[in-house]
């Protein structure tokens, strides 16, 4: 299996256990099960985002550098805060999680929101620019992510499930974007785009 379609593979599974978890809580609410793959997501999203970036190539330019690094670093931050929330937090006691969410942990919350956020929207308008990997995935990849990056702070709701659908169509779309480039393609160039 080459780099590519592993990368898409994981992609798909990290975008499938962010949906499918979000369609079932958006009737159910919060659950311990649904928290399981909303937890381990992001481990499947650095491949893909690593692959993303092989793909696009030199067509992604100093931004897609940049934005890769800003994005990994983001992408592991905020992950550990996805699984701290979702399989830890999730079976404290609210007044255990008042007393735990002080000092420095609000702060780091937060930032680990903004650095996963500039990421996703400095990659994502390198993926745009670099128009190897399909627009309208691209486009929201650099616009949804962000904002989702804030608002899963939010109360579980039908928007904060939205949201959630959203995101794991997006990364599932660029995945198979991945999956169906040519094989022997491991490197893009501005010439190699991918029509989805």
């Amino acid at each position: 299996m080459t780099t590519l379609r592993t990368g898409a593979l994981c992609g798909l599974l990290a975008g499938l256990m962010i949906a499918l978890p979000a369609l079932v809580e958006a009737f159910t609410g919060e659950t311990s099960a649904t928290g399981v793959p909303l937890a381990l997501s992001p481990a499947f999203a650095l491949p893909l985002l690593t692959t993303l970036h092989l793909r696009q190539g030199a067509a992604g330019g100093r931004l897609g550098e940049i934005g890769h690094t800003v994005n990994l670093i983001g992408l592991g931050l905020f992950g550990g805060a996805a699984f701290a929330s979702n399989l830890v937090l999730f079976y404290f006691d609210d007044d255990v999680i008042d007393e735990t969410l002080t000092g420095p942990t609000i702060p780091a919350l937060l930032g680990s929101a903004a650095v996963f956020a500039v990421g996703c929207a400095l990659f994502g308008a390198a993926m745009v620019r670099a128009r190897v990997l399909p627009r309208v995935p691209s486009w929201g990849y650099a616009t949804v992510l962000p904002v989702f990056a804030f608002l899963t702070a939010l109360p579980e709701s039908l928007l904060t499930s939205a949201l959630h659908v959203l995101v794991g169509a997006i990364l599932m779309w660029l995945s198979a974007a991945l999956w169906r480039t040519p094989g022997g393609v491991e490197h893009a160039s501005v010439s190699h785009q991918v029509s989805v």
